[in-house]
């Protein structure tokens, strides 16, 4: 069987106390369970983590690579947050390893502040779902088992 990697950067630990208006009521734990759900329904296994850290979502990408090589890995649902339009860290991680990764936005971040409009992780992902919220990471975990 597969694993579907989730992984999730900076402030996500917040979820359900943060701006709720904008990233709903769920909790990150709410999400894992969605996200373990679905991986059920469509015959994954879930490794779910978080990380307020880039070194350790850049780190946690190069292993999603070797899994990936190694058919273990079907691949990564990213949720970089701030990191997203930051980070040309883990644009060349993604890129040098090669897994399939599905970016996700919980947000509409494109209805946001100008800054939000740009993502490094875009060019280098095989889709990218914004604005649906925690909903999207179902949609990205289907789309993972589909490719």
């Amino acid at each position: 069987m597969k694993t579907a990697l989730v992984l999730n950067g900076p402030n996500l630990n917040l979820l359900g106390m943060r701006e709720p208006a904008v990233y709903g009521a769920q909790t990150l734990a709410d999400v894992e369970s969605l996200c373990r759900e679905a991986c059920g329904a469509h015959g994954l296994a879930l490794d779910f983590r978080q990380s307020n850290h880039e070194g350790v979502l850049v780190d946690w990408i190069h292993e999603a690579g070797q899994g990936h090589a190694a058919g273990t890995l079907a691949g990564v649902v990213l949720n970089a947050g701030a990191y997203t339009h930051t980070s040309i860290a883990l644009h060349d991680a993604i890129k040098g390893t090669g897994v399939p990764v599905i970016e996700l936005h919980i947000s509409n971040v494109h209805a946001r502040e100008a800054f939000r409009h740009h993502s490094y992780i875009s060019p280098v992902a095989r889709g990218v779902i914004v604005g649906l919220g925690v909903a999207g990471y179902a949609l990205a975990i289907r789309a993972l088992a589909d490719l």
